[in-house]
């Protein structure tokens, strides 16, 4: 299938509620933990701590979405944190992820942000490749410690 043209997709920040409702099934993809029915609230909640989100749609569809917020760190200065990043199942491999990418990588520079970063599950080898692609290195190891 080849991809559509670029002049045709179209990447926002989701800021209403019914934006924020039409990236439910494409962000369930990644995180299918989260029920459908508090998606919305969830992530208005979490703008409230600068949590934002980002879509890209094709056609009046989502087809690919980030969440992302913006940090001042001691390592990294004025970083984009991803949270999230998923382009939806039928759809990969067609343009949209790199596409969205890049419009955070431009979004980032425009927010005088000085690294663009991101975790990765280790089991996630095709994002992996994506994101080595896309000219990013691998730098840490990520530790958590679950406290429930």
């Amino acid at each position: 299938m080849s991809a559509p043209k670029v002049a045709e997709w179209r990447t926002s920040l989701a800021n209403t509620p019914e934006q924020v409702g039409r990236c439910c099934s494409v962000m369930r993809e990644l995180r299918p933990h989260i029920k459908a029915i508090d998606f919305a609230a969830r992530v208005l909640s979490q703008q409230n701590e600068g949590y934002q989100l980002a879509f890209l749609e094709l056609d009046g569809v989502v087809r690919s979405v980030a969440g992302f917020r913006i940090l001042h760190l001691l390592f990294s200065g004025r970083t984009l944190y991803i949270d999230d990043l998923v382009t939806h199942d039928s759809d990969r491999s067609r343009g949209f992820g790199a596409a969205l990418f890049d419009w955070l990588v431009k979004h980032a520079k425009e927010q005088a942000c000085e690294y663009l970063t991101l975790d990765s599950g280790v089991q996630r080898f095709a994002a992996h490749r994506f994101y080595l692609t896309r000219g990013m290195d691998i730098t840490s190891h990520h530790f958590q410690l679950k406290l429930n």
